[in-house]
């Protein structure tokens, strides 16, 4: 399929801004230069609320989003993107707001800490603490802890991945659901799209290459906790939907680990949307194919969670 004209537009405005490749940028520059192009105006939600939680590594900011109706909700712990070395929680804020609306979900955006200062494995224990600190708190976020999910795009994805398979190993808490767009889930990504989606399309290769250097620092990237697809047992491991792009170099290792869930017996749902680069659902501002995706995703969420109460009345 021909590249979406609006992610055609997208890019054309990053060509027009100049400068060096990103990948030739400090970490710091790097996170100014991603939230220059990062913004679009979140959807007012019932209540907004900060939080903080506790992790053996210090505390963990969080922003929760609460949907209009009445609790206990389900819950979508989300986990942004922006190759581990960038992002925070106003770059998925509109994202947030909107899988909180439609899927009738308090969305719980985590704000872990970031390479290279604080490397693999610093990001996952972060999420992963965040999440069983969200469980015990259920009652006081007005969520239901057996109706949790976690989430997240692209590194933010990854951890998402890694804190379901953390969950099932380390005594929990439950998840109920994952929801992944185009998530990094191997270092090595010696894929077709790779190498036919590496240049031109926003993220490329060596950007990639740049992330995994940043996060990994002296860590082992054949870690399962760093590359999920290389886990040995990925049997009992939540119900998920993977989101990948058609011309992203994330596309094949993304689809990848859908085929690894599904073969190990679980239930996966893979929609791969055609004529889209890396990045487009949390640029669903400028990119309409997002805002369908984040419904799409949102279905999914509220089918997935619904209350079993509910379930046995349609029954």
């Amino acid at each position: 399929m021909p590249l979406d004209p609006q992610a055609r537009e997208f890019l054309q405005r990053l060509d027009a801004m100049g400068g060096p490749p990103i990948h030739e940028l400090s970490p710091t520059e790097l996170r100014a230069t991603l939230a220059s192009i990062s913004g679009g105006t979140p959807e007012p939600v019932a209540a907004q609320t900060e939080h903080v939680a506790t992790g053996p590594n210090g505390d963990i900011p969080l922003r929760v989003y609460t949907p209009a109706g009445h609790g206990p909700f389900p819950a979508l712990i989300y986990f942004h993107g922006g190759g581990w070395v960038a992002g925070n929680l106003d770059s998925v804020e509109t994202a947030c707001t909107i899988l909180a609306n439609r899927a009738s979900a308090v969305v719980i955006s985590v704000d872990y800490r970031l390479a290279p200062e604080h490397p693999f494995p610093a990001p996952v224990l972060d999420c992963h603490a965040a999440t069983r600190w969200v469980a015990e708190h259920a009652a006081d976020l007005n969520i239901d802890a057996a109706r949790i999910a976690v989430g997240g795009d692209s590194a933010g994805g990854n951890i998402a991945a890694v804190v379901a398979i953390l969950a099932r190993d380390h005594g929990g808490p439950n998840i109920a659901f994952q929801l992944l767009f185009y998530p990094a889930t191997d270092h090595d990504a010696q894929t077709a799209s790779c190498r036919d989606n590496g240049e031109g399309y926003y993220l490329t290769t060596e950007l990639m290459r740049w992330f995994w250097n940043h996060y990994l620092g002296d860590g082992d990237g054949r870690d399962p906790r760093a590359s999920p697809l290389r886990i040995e047992d990925a049997t009992n491991l939540p119900p998920a939907f993977i989101i990948t792009a058609e011309f992203d170099p994330l596309r094949d290792e993304g689809e990848a680990y859908a085929d690894l869930l599904s073969a190990a017996g679980n239930a996966v749902t893979l929609h791969r949307y055609d004529g889209q680069i890396h990045g487009f659902v949390t640029r669903c501002f400028i990119m309409d194919a997002g805002i369908t995706a984040l419904e799409d995703a949102a279905a999914h969420l509220r089918a997935a969670l619904e209350a079993p109460s509910l379930k046995q009345a349609e029954r």
